[in-house]
């Protein structure tokens, strides 16, 4: 670092996203990303609004969160719109936590929630899983702190039911509980439908995953009118034109489509769900996923050597060199045709590894 980066930042550990390798052609199932193109309608839109950039974006997104209110059955006034869902939670993070009000999250989770409380200089506390990677709703109840719970949780794809979700905004009623639903739509059921009991509770999401757009940058926040008010008063302070002309254009039409999206969606389940059959027959453990990814280990090779070895032959998956994760790579579920070559890929080197 330079002689002029604050100290303040000195002892930052950034967040490392999934590797985007430019070297040759990969099967790439390592970021989570959709196998499936945007609909059709995406493009023309994009194309449309490509005229128009020099006029600067609708800071306020008007027709977009129109749309998000007329799909999840909210008022507009109870949604605000991120560049990406990771914008939203740092929003969120610098309104609702501080030195009176630290956080609390899982241990094993979303590697960016301690990168932006430490960003914020936020205190947080990481809440041990259980031994078999599930979240146990006691340890959130009446914790007295901002709680953020992503479900489904990444890495290990494991959903808590929305009762114990209830159980904990509940509980912790002077506090704001974050839930960060970026995989919902592939198994979950969302918070959204709280939302009209509790002041306290904020729901994150993304276009990311389930509509296609992970490089387009659109999240969203649904929360009560305030708290989305609150939210607004950071946006408008940091950054105001923040989702810009071909995103706000590329996301209204994807909502005019949504049928498109969450068809795909089903097909991803069925694949997550052949995928899983798959790899359990090689002796895999393979947790319950309700995500567009399995978490999985093998007890014939280790999960760093089976991770090198799928890359040498061209497929991507994640692997995690963090205490508990070291055996588990994460999957992301493409097509059929990439999950049946990443079970071929795998039975070839399995079978290499015995004796």
């Amino acid at each position: 670092m330079s002689r002029f980066f604050s100290a303040r930042y000195a002892n930052l550990t950034p967040y490392t996203p999934g590797e985007q390798p430019q070297n040759r052609r990969y099967i790439k199932l390592n970021t989570n990303e959709s196998p499936f193109p945007p609909s059709p309608g995406v493009a023309k839109a994009v194309e449309a609004e490509s005229r128009k950039l020099e006029l600067y974006s609708n800071p306020e997104c008007v027709k977009l969160r129109a749309g998000m209110a007329e799909v999840y059955g909210l008022d507009p006034d109870q949604i605000v719109m991120g560049n990406g869902s990771d914008e939203v939670l740092n929003f969120a993070f610098m309104a609702f936590a501080d030195e009176e009000h630290p956080l609390a999250f899982a241990d094993i989770t979303y590697g960016f929630y301690p990168v932006f409380a430490q960003v914020n200089r936020i205190p947080f506390t990481e809440i041990p899983l259980k031994e078999d990677f599930s979240l146990d709703p006691a340890d959130y109840v009446g914790v007295h702190k901002t709680v953020v719970i992503a479900n489904p949780n990444a890495p290990t794809g494991l959903y808590l039911p929305l009762e114990d979700i209830e159980r904990i905004v509940k509980r912790n009623p002077d506090n704001v509980v974050i839930v960060d639903e970026a995989y919902v739509d592939f198994g979950g059921e969302s918070a959204v439908t709280l939302l009209d009991r509790y002041e306290n509770l904020l729901v994150v999401g993304t276009f990311s995953k389930s509509r296609s757009m992970a490089g387009a940058r659109l999240g969203f926040g649904f929360g009560s009118k305030k708290l989305i008010a609150d939210l607004n008063t950071l946006r408008y302070s940091t950054n105001p034109y923040n989702i810009n002309r071909l995103t706000d254009a590329a996301g209204v039409a994807a909502l005019e489509e949504n049928g498109y999206y969450m068809d795909n969606c089903k097909i991803i389940i069925e694949n997550r769900a052949w995928t899983t059959e798959q790899l359990r027959a090689l002796g895999f453990c393979v947790l319950d996923s309700r995500t567009n990814f399995v978490f999985a280990e093998s007890p014939q090779i280790g999960g760093k050597e089976l991770y090198l070895k799928l890359k040498e032959r061209g497929i991507l998956v994640r692997h995690f060199d963090k205490d508990r994760l070291r055996n588990f790579n994460r999957i992301t579920i493409g097509t059929k045709e990439q999950m049946q070559t990443l079970i071929e890929t795998i039975t070839e080197i399995t079978e290499a590894t015995k004796p």
